[in-house]
């Protein structure tokens, strides 16, 4: 479980096809606190560390196995070099939760169709999967490249759905969300809540 409270941008040193896609990641933890097997969400995507060190610089770097399932179902892009990536280590028992709970499973991915300055902030607009769309909901929580955010607005038109957020400087700052612009992918995860939420509701109507 994760809370979408981004720790570390990542950057995306080497990947190598070998069966699945291994992706070598520099980062700024201490790796020495992070054991092999342990989950990192990178961008969204829960993955699990497979080798890890630091280089003779004292930079922290890990390594996962993305599979092409996994690969095949996020933002296109997101598995090169020199990709900057939203890291964030698994919840421990007892850590605040600040943003909300996240499983680090991609549900869909997202097209960013607006990126704007609004007063000191960014206006975002990003459209929907037709796939996910009953699932997000104004002043609900949503992922986008692992990052937690509450919706503003949700817009249904033309069979497309495009949901409105707002990125304060702090966001922006701390994340790759401030480098977004129009045409990106972005990896999407509904609130679980939703999710539960949605099923109860079609088994109902289906009694």
């Amino acid at each position: 479980m994760f809370t979408g409270i981004i720790t570390d941008i990542g950057t995306i040193e080497s990947v190598q096809q070998q069966g699945d896609l291994r992706v070598v990641i520099a980062c700024g933890y201490d790796m020495r606190g992070v054991d092999i097997g342990a989950s990192i969400a990178c961008s969204g995507v829960c993955l699990t560390v497979v080798d890890k060190g630091h280089r003779p610089d004292s930079v922290g770097w890990f390594a996962v196995d993305v599979s092409n399932e996994t690969a095949g179902c996020t933002a296109a892009g997101q598995w090169t070099a020199g990709r900057k990536l939203n890291l964030e280590r698994a919840l421990k028992v007892g850590d605040e939760l600040g943003g909300h709970i996240v499983t680090g499973h991609v549900d869909g991915v997202g097209e960013v169709t607006q990126w704007q300055v609004e007063g000191g902030s960014h206006h975002l607009e990003v459209k929907v999967p037709a796939s996910i769309a009953a699932f997000v909901a104004a002043k609900g929580s949503v992922t986008i490249d692992g990052v937690s955010l509450t919706v503003n607005t949700v817009e249904d038109a033309g069979g497309i759905t495009t949901m409105g957020l707002n990125i304060i400087p702090h966001t922006a700052a701390v994340t790759t969300l401030g480098a977004l612009q129009p045409g990106l992918s972005v990896n999407l995860e509904i609130d679980v809540l939703a999710r539960y939420l949605k099923r109860m509701d079609d088994l109902r109507g289906a009694v």
